[in-house]
């Protein structure tokens, strides 16, 4: 331990050397804040710090070390420019115009919306915009997820609400791309717990099932309760379509996975309860409008960028976050059609879009990615 114990003093010594030589830059850099400021130059300047990065990983021998020290670095230079964000107004930049029009353009949530889902009355996404808007609020449904996005597009309905992830299945990647299709907002946000039965017309019993019908999802969700059993799995449209298909057929040998919620909508007998193979099957639905709303109590936004073709762009980005004391929540990567081995990514994360600081943060992202857009700021909803 004597060897330990002097490798590790030996590690003060120089840490507090770093942290003296660290507060001297700090002070350099401010006094570099101050200029910026009287002279209207800009916070950021890429360039210059692309050749920082540059010198600083050339001092370094070891290839091994290199992306090290360029971390080392990022953070460093990020630290610094949220210490001249506090001098420097950029209120001129046409980046921060952009995140301010969006914001003041804002609208206040409709009081007497249409809301329309995809699905048939019982499915998850029903009962996500019952939770969200009220039960009683009148809700109607179309066959799929771009036909949501198309009635927004066309005017036709105020808010829609699709599934973007689930909990055992992960993200719904069409979801993704239609919001980055047709450019909607995210204004909210409900999770629904998933509660599969196997549902079938009354009088019939699990012995005498021969064809099961649900969504994919569905059945791969309950992969474990179908195994072995020499079922026929036909997927369908969604869980509640399915109990619809069943209880139509009226055929002991049909049966759906669904809700129970749809089970007694569609007057189905549930033969089997709670089957999903996870107990934490959570699916995550937002609400989207063709434009962006304030809410009280937003604390989650969500954005889409694209970032420059080269190595590092997507480090440089995630330790915006970092300096900035942002928790990013997810991170999803979506393939640009006709750019092949290109990427666009979304991100959520915890925040207040008029939160201080939250303006000097976000001009970063702008400047930093080669495009992007904020989807919306809005309130988790936290578990179903």
């Amino acid at each position: 331990m004597s060897e330990l114990n002097g490798l590790r003093e030996a590690i003060d010594a120089l840490d507090a050397r770093l942290t003296e030589f660290f507060l001297q830059r700090m002070e350099l850099t401010r006094r570099v804040g101050e200029y910026k400021r009287a002279h209207g130059i800009p916070v950021l300047d890429p360039q210059r710090e692309r050749e920082v990065l540059a010198q600083k990983t050339a001092l370094v021998a070891d290839p091994a070390l290199r992306d090290d020290v360029a971390a080392l670095y990022e953070a460093i230079m990020g630290i610094s420019r949220r210490q001249q964000r506090r001098l420097v107004n950029e209120a001129g930049n046409q980046d921060y115009a952009r995140i301010r029009g969006a914001m003041d353009g804002a609208r206040a949530p409709l009081e007497h919306p249409r809301v329309l889902y995809q699905g048939e009355p019982g499915a998850y996404a029903d009962e996500a915009a019952a939770r969200f808007f009220g039960e009683d609020l009148p809700r109607s449904h179309v066959g799929t997820w771009e036909e949501v996005f198309q009635a927004l597009q066309r005017g036709e309905a105020d808010y829609g609400v699709v599934p973007i992830e689930n909990s055992s299945t992960g993200s719904i990647n069409q979801v993704y791309d239609l919001l980055a299709q047709y450019g909607h907002s995210i204004v909210g946000e409900q999770t629904v717990k998933v509660d599969h039965c196997l549902a079938a017309p009354a009088g019939a019993r699990l012995d005498g099932v021969t064809t099961v019908y649900s969504h994919e999802q569905g059945l791969l969700q309950c992969a474990g309760f179908l195994k072995g059993r020499g079922w026929t799995c036909v997927p369908r449209l969604n869980t509640a379509e399915s109990a619809q298909f069943v209880a139509r057929s009226g055929s002991p040998g049909q049966a759906a996975i669904c809700s129970p919620r749809a089970a007694r909508l569609y007057s189905l007998e549930i033969l089997a309860e709670h089957i999903s193979d996870s107990d934490s099957n959570d699916t995550r639905f937002v609400v989207v409008s063709p434009v962006m709303e304030r809410r009280s109590g937003s604390d989650k936004v969500s954005i889409l960028f694209r970032l420059p073709h080269r190595a590092g762009s997507l480090q440089e980005l995630l330790t915006i976050f970092a300096v900035n004391g942002l928790n990013l929540l997810k991170l999803e990567s979506r393939p640009i059609p006709c750019r092949s081995w290109e990427y666009r990514f979304f991100a959520d994360f915890s925040g207040d879009l008029t939160a201080p600081g939250m303006d000097g943060a976000l001009l970063e992202l702008f400047q930093t990615a080669e495009q992007l857009r904020v989807l919306g700021n809005y309130r988790s909803s936290g578990e179903g």
